[in-house]
């Protein structure tokens, strides 16, 4: 069936597969929450950081009381562009991409639910490791807001990845992605390195983050953004660092790094990404110790 209809799409699914700009999961939510029934399982693909989090307490808030999992997966299975208004053309699809439950007591459950159609999804542990494992927050807003000007003069008519990351840029992206492990660590996580992603993702290896990044032939031919005006600012910012700097604010963890990169992106897109973003604040998390974090996306438990 295609329809515009939320309720007629979701009415018979087993599984609702959210494909979509996080900034646009908590909307998403609030629309399907009259109509989301026992037993259904709804997919982020992906999450990006906390998206699960923020989605099913949406729902709660709506009023939805059924038995619904939310999951998240950890990044989008494929290294692709659209090439046109109903054509998309995939580079490469990614070997294995972790995926968690919320609680992550129903891992499996989703796992085996959809290995049918994705046998590529693992088990990944719990949301806060597939939101704190999002690469997505360290590849994309640096990289395209480091590169602003060549954006804006050749509306991205080069190779995003390739020609963008030059040493020094890749210096800049290990910085937030030295401050991501650690903030994983804060909260008990042993977070992959960007380099130890690439390897899982596309068993590509290098020296540095830079050498990794051009050993990567699915990323050869994808074009840059064609303009800033992109997911890559409005969705990675305020759904990626923003909530990982947030995290990182609540236990102790110097993130500069990201600040800067989410002020940056606030200042060219005249907004306030702090304001808007997923702060733990508008999550409600703000006052959690770290064990009731972790007991929550593990078992459920709100204490």
């Amino acid at each position: 069936m295609v329809t515009a209809d939320i309720a007629e799409a979701i009415a018979h699914a087993q599984v609702i597969m959210v494909v979509l700009p996080s900034s646009a999961h908590a909307d998403i939510a609030r629309k399907a929450a009259p109509f989301l029934k026992d037993g259904q399982l709804v997919i982020l693909h992906p999450g990006r950081t906390l998206g699960a989090i923020e989605f099913a307490k949406t729902i709660r808030d709506s009023g939805n009381k059924a038995n619904v999992t939310v999951a998240e997966a950890e990044t989008f299975i494929y290294a692709s562009r659209a090439d046109g208004p109903a054509q998309a053309r995939i580079f490469r699809i990614k070997e294995a991409v972790p995926l968690a439950a919320l609680p992550a007591t129903r891992n499996e459950l989703v796992l085996e639910t959809i290995r049918p159609a994705y046998p590529q999804f693992i088990d990944g542990v719990d949301v806060l490791h597939t939101g704190l494992n999002n690469m997505g927050a360290i590849f994309h807003p640096a990289l395209t807001l480091l590169n602003a000007g060549w954006i804006e003069h050749t509306h991205g008519d080069y190779q995003f990845y390739i020609d963008g990351v030059t040493p020094s840029v890749a210096r800049v992206l290990e910085v937030l992605d030295r401050e991501r492990v650690t903030v994983a660590s804060s909260v008990g996580i042993r977070a992959r390195t960007a380099q130890e992603w690439l390897k899982l993702a596309y068993n590509t290896e290098g020296s540095d983050l830079h050498e990794a990044i051009q050993n990567q032939p699915g990323y050869y031919g994808i074009k840059a953004p064609p303009t800033l005006n992109h997911r890559y600012i409005f969705e990675d910012v305020p759904m990626s660092l923003v909530p990982m700097a947030s995290l990182g604010m609540r236990y102790g963890v110097s993130v500069r790094g990201m600040d800067s990169i989410i002020r940056i992106g606030s200042i060219i897109h005249k907004t306030d990404y702090w304001r808007r973003g997923r702060t733990i604040e508008r999550l409600g998390l703000e006052q959690w110790s770290v064990s009731e974090l972790t007991r929550f996306v593990q078992e459920g438990v709100i204490e």
